[in-house]
């Protein structure tokens, strides 16, 4: 049974085009290799997507089109990604989207991939079981765990304080397969985590967003938690009562 204290992981993380893992493209890397007492290797670069970066994503990532071009394609430095990665575990925050971007990034260049058979540790999902930072983005966990800031939010910044947070939310696992355990079930979030109601109780949401939420392609965590709320409002008299806009009257 592996060790956490005994294993080598890897953290990884994407800035992109856009957020969709097959369109977009990735516009830096990072990924570093770490045990809980350092980091071991680490490798970034910035990346050409041969395409223009929108705007919006600029404002979030402050890559321009200027700053990626003459820089290497993808199909160029994904050979030291995936070797650097081997069959360690992944982490990062979301990490299913970068699998994905790396994944689909292989495909399309015919190269040898495996990182989707990796195991792999959502550092979103285990700051939802955690449940005391005020809110579960990368930064905010910095801050609530007292984690010394690495500057702009940029791909190796990110992974460096992505490594800290792990080791936090961590802390309480002595196996690869105590956290596997817990994160194969889904966990149920206290508050709307996006959207108009952001950041609300999921008992304060109305029933009609409530409804059309839960019909949404969202992560199984956010999709438990609203259909486990709509389900106790209809054990209790209060799905009745908020379905009919003249229970009152």
């Amino acid at each position: 049974m592996a060790l956490i204290k005994d294993t080598t992981f890897v953290c990884l993380d994407c800035e992109t085009t856009g957020l969709d893992p097959v369109n977009d493209r990735v516009v830096e890397v990072a990924v570093a290799s770490f045990t809980l007492d350092g980091v071991i290797e680490q490798f970034e670069s910035l990346i050409d997507p041969e395409r223009p970066i929108p705007e919006e994503v600029i404002a979030v990532h402050h890559i321009t089109q200027t700053m990626v071009e003459g820089k290497p394609k993808i199909e160029e430095v994904l050979p030291e990604i995936i070797r650097l990665i081997g069959r360690r575990p992944i982490i990062g925050h979301g990490i299913g989207f970068d699998i994905n971007l790396i994944d689909q990034a292989a495909k399309r260049h015919n190269i040898t991939c495996h990182v989707k058979q990796n195991p792999s540790f959502d550092t979103l999902r285990l700051a939802r079981l955690y449940g005391e930072s005020p809110s579960n983005s990368l930064q905010q966990l910095r801050a609530h765990f007292n984690i010394e800031e690495e500057g702009a939010h940029r791909a190796m910044s990110d992974v460096i304080v992505n490594i800290e947070v792990f080791k936090k939310l961590s802390v309480n696992f002595k196996t690869l397969h105590q956290i596997q355990e817990v994160l194969s079930k889904p966990i149920s979030m206290k508050n709307m985590p996006l959207g108009k109601h952001k950041g609300r109780p999921m008992k304060e949401l109305p029933l009609d967003y409530l409804l059309w939420a839960a019909r949404q392609e969202f992560d199984q965590d956010l999709l438990y938690s609203l259909r486990t709320e709509v389900n106790r409002r209809k054990k209790g008299n209060s799905f009745v009562q908020l379905a009919n806009p003249f229970s009152g009257l």
